[in-house]
């Protein structure tokens, strides 16, 4: 089944305006698809051949390409690079070169910023909730203007949400109907992808302990980043941790989010929350698989947590203005799980899941506004299925807001 990708307008952007476009994402998140629906000639460095042909004389290899053209999985040769470069400022002509690759290849040591200037950099991340409705809602925007009064959220059961935490985002995996046809997927993922490319790109000595490690952090998503804790959990030198950490960051599996403290007087905590990058692959490494093992798991919490990250994660990358993703908590534990910072403004998540909102979830929120000037609205994301109002710009949100959201019949066009 071919999603309707949201990045599609900003993707087509970039190449009008930039010679070469880098789309970049993790393993199997459609970019290849995407690439192919928009260009036709396409070859692919996972073909030995072709490798072997760009190995053995880049700039001929490049020169002899027929232009437009995709090259898939650029990672595994950035010495293109700078045949690339040459190229364009031989014959610059904008929408040339779509490289795709699994990995940022521009973190990765050794690869000069030789295209800068000439090279965008568009990221995408597995399906969004939006995608696979075939929905395009701009989240951000409805989040920063609330006026939610023209807007009717379809009921979701209960079920469908967890099922749809539990499958994660990929692709394929919305293929899969049975619990073990996922268990083999998720499993086979990480010991092909996951496993494969982080060999590929770093010093990877010891593959059992990078999958100790790997399994480690997996319950400490959606938590502040402790590098001791977990590289004496993992029996690691910090130095090893923090390698594979960064590789892990690479190749887009997990995300590292830092914390808000702009125009803030309070003692605010400098450590940052890590991430994984899909709930899919977090519920596989924590052991559930079906709705009964996620309500019996102590880690329903963090992986609900994690799933709404990713989708705000999504929104905030594929938003049509520069927008930011932070996190706020004080060193007196006052906590707020997401800010979200769109120019001078701001907005503030708190996701709970329950079927029940209080006015108490909202107070470390109300406390945050009293301190700064551009707070434009604050949230609690729940389980429930009414957008409930808890003051002038204080709105409690059902989690199926991500699914889908409909105009009221009334509402402006």
């Amino acid at each position: 089944m071919f999603y309707p990708r949201i990045i599609r307008a900003k993707l087509s952007t970039a190449l009008k305006y930039f010679p070469a476009v880098f789309l970049t994402g993790a393993r199997q998140v459609g970019k290849s698809t995407l690439a192919l629906s928009m260009f036709e000639n396409y070859i692919t460095l996972d073909d030995t051949t072709v490798y072997s042909s760009a190995l053995a004389d880049p700039p001929l290899f490049i020169s002899n390409l027929r232009k437009p053209v995709v090259i898939d999985e650029i990672q595994k040769l950035p010495e293109l690079l700078s045949s690339i470069k040459l190229d364009i400022d031989k014959n610059r002509v904008n929408g040339s070169y779509l490289l795709t690759g699994s990995a940022n290849i521009l973190a990765l040591k050794g690869i000069s910023e030789s295209l800068a200037g000439r090279m965008a950099i568009v990221e995408l991340f597995p399906l969004s909730c939006k995608e696979i409705a075939g929905k395009h809602d701009d989240i951000v925007e409805i989040l920063f203007n609330p006026d939610f009064k023209d807007f009717t959220l379809p009921s979701i059961e209960t079920d469908l949400v967890i099922e749809q935490i539990i499958k994660g985002g990929y692709p394929e995996i919305q293929k899969i109907d049975t619990v073990m046809g996922r268990y083999l997927w998720f499993s086979s993922y990480i010991r092909t992808y996951i496993e494969r490319d982080i060999r590929d790109l770093g010093d990877l000595r010891n593959l059992d302990k990078f999958i100790k490690m790997f399994n480690l952090l997996g319950p400490r998503s959606a938590n502040l980043l402790n590098k001791s804790e977990l590289a004496r959990d993992a029996q690691l030198e910090i130095k090893t941790l923090e390698n594979y950490l960064n590789l892990l960051k690479t190749v887009y599996q997990t995300h590292v989010l830092s914390p808000y403290s702009r125009n803030i007087s309070k003692r605010i905590v400098k450590a940052q929350k890590i991430f994984f990058t899909d709930s899919g692959i977090l519920s596989h490494l924590l052991g559930v698989s079906t709705k009964e093992a996620f309500m019996e798991s102590p880690y329903k919490g963090l992986i609900f947590e994690t799933f709404v990250f990713s989708e705000i994660l999504k929104a905030v990358k594929y938003s049509d203005k520069p927008t930011e993703l932070y996190f706020y908590r004080t060193f007196d534990r006052h906590e707020i799980d997401f800010i979200i910072e769109q120019g001078r403004s701001i907005v503030a998540i708190k996701v709970k899941f329950s079927k029940t909102v209080t006015w108490d979830d909202f107070k470390y929120i109300a406390s945050l506004d009293k301190a700064v000037e551009n707070l434009k609205a604050g949230y609690v994301i729940y389980m429930g299925d009414r957008i409930l109002p808890f003051g002038e710009k204080f709105f409690a949100l059902p989690v199926s807001i991500f699914f889908d959201l409909k105009w009221k019949h009334h509402a402006r066009f």
